[in-house]
């Protein structure tokens, strides 16, 4: 790009998305707030387990979802019971999103970034290629290209620049990124995410690293380590036209306008989306004030926590079991209490294949039909 890295868009052009994306945010920030504490780290859960599964969704990645929640409930000091041992890759993508938010107000510094791709890669390996962490990339095997298409008819749709190049490139975003040029933060979120992922200055993890570059100067926006929405899983839902938008700005100039004004929308998108996690929250709250005078022991509050969280699948007794690490004759006894009570209901169905769902007729103690597991 001729000018790089001077970058440049039309204000005047953004000042009415910018404008919305902020009362947006200042909207749910304050519907969030109601809620008190407990509810607030619920959503902040489901909005977290949700962000990490799609930013590594967007590159291909599929993480298990029991994982990333455990490992983000533990981290937050929930106690939910029955949490699922997350590996260490899961561990290491939780760990780079959360250092991210959580100490948004630290500086971004290079070792900051290496120690965040480090985490990313624990192995040293993405898939079968061994790749170097915690350092630049090195182009040993070439430049660094995103191509598509079928080997000796490539099409090349970035090349990043040269490796020989990359301190000095990171040395300018850094100091960029921590200097104290008069930028709204969240203009700043979206220019921090297009530069980061141009620079390309690691084998891999620049797209996941450089979402969660964006998180942070969103989280600064905000002034606040609370996540309430999720940029990745709504880029998730616009993969196609977000990696459109961003050849198309890589291989322009500088004005960098239609970039920032697909950002805020995508942004003001996300904030909208947020109203499913936060009416999944209260579904959940609504629940357990029906249900808090029939009586329930440890392992029946667990399964229907895993029923509102968006259990997937069919509830049976074999399934109960193994969700609760009890017998199977325990697990039947369980779930006959919990229909005898109003709070399950058996499927059509019967025999072997019998399955269990939470009663959504306002009951005994009834309550309303399965939330989603994350907001789309």
């Amino acid at each position: 790009m001729k000018d790089w890295p001077r970058f440049h868009w039309n204000a005047e052009k953004l000042a009415e998305p910018l404008a919305s994306a902020r009362h947006r945010q200042g909207r749910l920030i304050g519907h969030m707030e109601a809620l008190g504490f407990r509810l607030q780290q619920e959503a902040v859960l489901q909005t977290l387990t949700a962000d990490v599964l799609k930013s590594s969704e967007i590159e291909g990645e599929k993480l298990d979802a029991e994982q990333v929640r455990s490992s983000i409930a533990r981290r937050l000091g929930m106690d939910l019971g029955g949490l699922k041992t997350a590996d260490r890759h899961v561990e290491g993508v939780v760990e780079m999103m959360l250092d991210a938010t959580r100490h948004y107000d630290r500086p971004l510094t290079e070792q900051r970034l290496f120690d965040w791709h480090g985490s990313l890669f624990p192995t040293g390996r993405s898939g079968m290629r061994k790749i170097r962490t915690g350092a630049w990339r090195n182009d040993n095997t070439g430049p660094m290209q995103v191509v598509s298409g079928p080997v000796g008819k490539e099409r090349v749709h970035f090349e990043a620049p040269k490796a020989v190049r990359l301190p000095r490139e990171m040395r300018a975003f850094l100091k960029w990124f921590e200097g104290g040029e008069a930028m709204d933060a969240v203009l700043k979120s979206g220019v921090a995410h297009l530069w980061l992922v141009t620079i390309h200055p690691f084998d891999d993890g620049n797209g996941r690293i450089a979402r969660a570059i964006a998180d942070m100067a969103l989280a600064r926006s905000e002034n606040s380590p609370q996540r309430f929405y999720s940029m990745s899983a709504q880029i998730r839902q616009d993969r196609s036209a977000y990696y459109e938008i961003l050849e198309r700005t890589q291989k322009g100039t500088m004005d960098i306008t239609p970039w920032m004004d697909w950002f805020l929308a995508c942004l003001s998108r996300a904030i909208d989306a947020a109203q499913t996690t936060l009416s999944a929250v209260l579904a959940k709250a609504r629940f357990w004030e029906r249900i808090k005078d029939v009586p329930l022991n440890e392992r029946q509050r667990l399964v229907i926590n895993r029923l509102l969280d968006g259990f997937e699948g069919k509830l049976t007794t074999s399934r109960y079991a193994a969700l609760a690490e009890c017998s199977q004759d325990t697990a039947h006894r369980d779930i006959l209490a919990l229909v005898d009570h109003g709070v399950l209901i058996r499927n059509p169905g019967g025999g072997r294949s019998t399955s269990y769902s939470l009663r959504a007729d306002g009951g005994d103690g009834a309550i309303l039909a399965q939330t989603p597991r994350h907001p789309r």
